[in-house]
């Protein structure tokens, strides 16, 4: 399973391109709602020249009212997405946004086959040599204030491969990060890791400022500051920043 366009660093794994091609060329069908989701959110069919294949589909139309975003949280999914590529981390699965697709504009993200039974706390319990991509992903959660880091939002693709899915609810001007990813807080940020994500102090990458609004990147140029200032993984003092439910 490909995750990103480019190579990741830390797998050397290369990806073609054929997963962003196909997610923004190919025709889709509707194969059925994923349930215990908060929002309209569907499994998908896509098919091109490259061949078939599933993705995850979120349209605007599916989206519940919510007083502390606006509509349109298929833009959030698709700037972690870039978020992620830009600093080279490859933790988000491609995703593209489709305006012609079955119930209208939404975020399209490429499918990641893998075995449901685990999650963060599996991993971090049972599989240690996940932890270095766990602690990522909670630095890659700060940096981007996600507000809903479920223990399901974390899956170990089939090829052994971390991601981290699920972030419309991500990049609030106001500092709303609820994650259940607190059991390497405090730890130092590896100087590598620093560096990838110090050019977000003084700009985000355009592509994602352009999905953002003004405060928004404001905000995340303010956190990144911060990470660089203290050089630490967040640490919850309240006891209070985890989501519901926890997976």
């Amino acid at each position: 399973m490909g995750a990103a366009s480019g190579t990741d660093g830390e797998t050397g794994q290369a990806v073609s391109g054929r997963e962003l091609t196909l997610l923004c060329e190919g025709s889709i069908e509707l194969v059925g709602r994923i349930p215990r989701s908060s929002n309209e959110t569907f499994l998908v069919e896509v098919t091109g020249t490259d061949g078939t294949s599933y993705a995850v589909y979120k349209p605007e139309a599916g989206e519940r009212p919510l007083p502390d975003f606006e509509p349109g949280l298929y833009r959030r999914e698709r700037a972690a997405y870039l978020l992620s590529e830009s600093l080279g981390w490859g933790l988000v699965p491609p995703t593209v946004i489709r305006e012609e697709a079955p119930l209208g504009v939404g975020s399209l993200q490429w499918f990641i086959q893998c075995d449901f039974q685990e999650h963060y706390f599996t991993l971090f319990a049972d599989a240690p040599e996940t932890h270095r991509e766990l602690a990522r992903i909670a630095l890659f959660d700060y940096v981007s204030n996600n507000t809903d880091r479920k223990s399901g939002h974390v899956l170990r693709g089939d090829d052994g491969r971390v991601w981290g899915i699920d972030h419309g609810l991500c990049f609030s001007a106001s500092f709303k990060l609820r994650t259940v990813i607190w059991d390497f807080a405090g730890e130092p940020i590896p100087d590598g890791l620093l560096e990838d994500i110090a050019p977000l102090a003084e700009a985000a990458p355009p592509d994602v400022a352009q999905l953002l609004d003004v405060d928004e990147v404001a905000a995340l140029q303010r956190r990144v500051q911060r990470l660089l200032r203290e050089g630490v993984l967040p640490v919850d003092r309240t006891g209070m920043r985890y989501p519901w439910p926890l997976v």
